[in-house]
């Protein structure tokens, strides 16, 4: 074998673990406890959210600007409303903690807003009108999505600036 062919064979060899080693990296195993959540500061949300201000959001896996699965860890601190929006994307939640208030519709109606505690599931097809709230105490929830996802206000004017 010539020397040439030596530092192929080599170098293909060093590029396909390479190339595994990534691939295992996006595509193993993860475990975050409640402890470990790096929480930023609150602001106006990121992709996947609301985009109101006040909302802490982790990002646990992927990217919801991007293709694919996601899931998002987001608390909001008391007395936070969210006007009527939709997402683009199919997602499913669960709360964590605290009292969500949510409602389906095309404008904020607390009426119409059903108290979940936490363990609470609910869904968010794509493109349904939805609403929320928090009263007396913060929380947190926990969102699942497929991306890219993109949030639109029934009412533009209520769009977070």
């Amino acid at each position: 074998m010539s020397k040439a062919q030596t530092i192929l064979i080599i170098t293909t060899a060093v590029f396909l673990m390479l190339a595994a080693a990534t691939v295992g990296a996006q595509s193993g195993g993860m475990i975050v406890t409640p402890n470990e959540v790096k929480w930023p500061a609150a602001a106006a949300g990121a992709a996947g959210t609301s985009g109101v201000a006040g909302i802490q959001t982790v990002v646990l896996k992927g990217d919801p600007a991007k293709a694919g699965l996601y899931t998002l860890l987001l608390r909001l601190g008391p007395n936070q409303k969210i006007e009527a929006h939709s997402h683009s994307d199919d997602r499913v939640a669960t709360v964590v903690s605290g009292t969500w208030y949510f409602g389906y519709g095309r404008q904020f109606d607390e009426s119409k807003l059903r108290a979940l505690p936490p363990g609470s599931f609910y869904t968010e097809p794509p493109n349904v009108d939805h609403f929320a709230m928090t009263k007396g105490e913060g929380v947190t929830i926990q969102i699942t999505g497929t991306g890219p996802s993109r949030t639109t206000y029934v009412n533009p004017a209520n769009q977070p600036r």
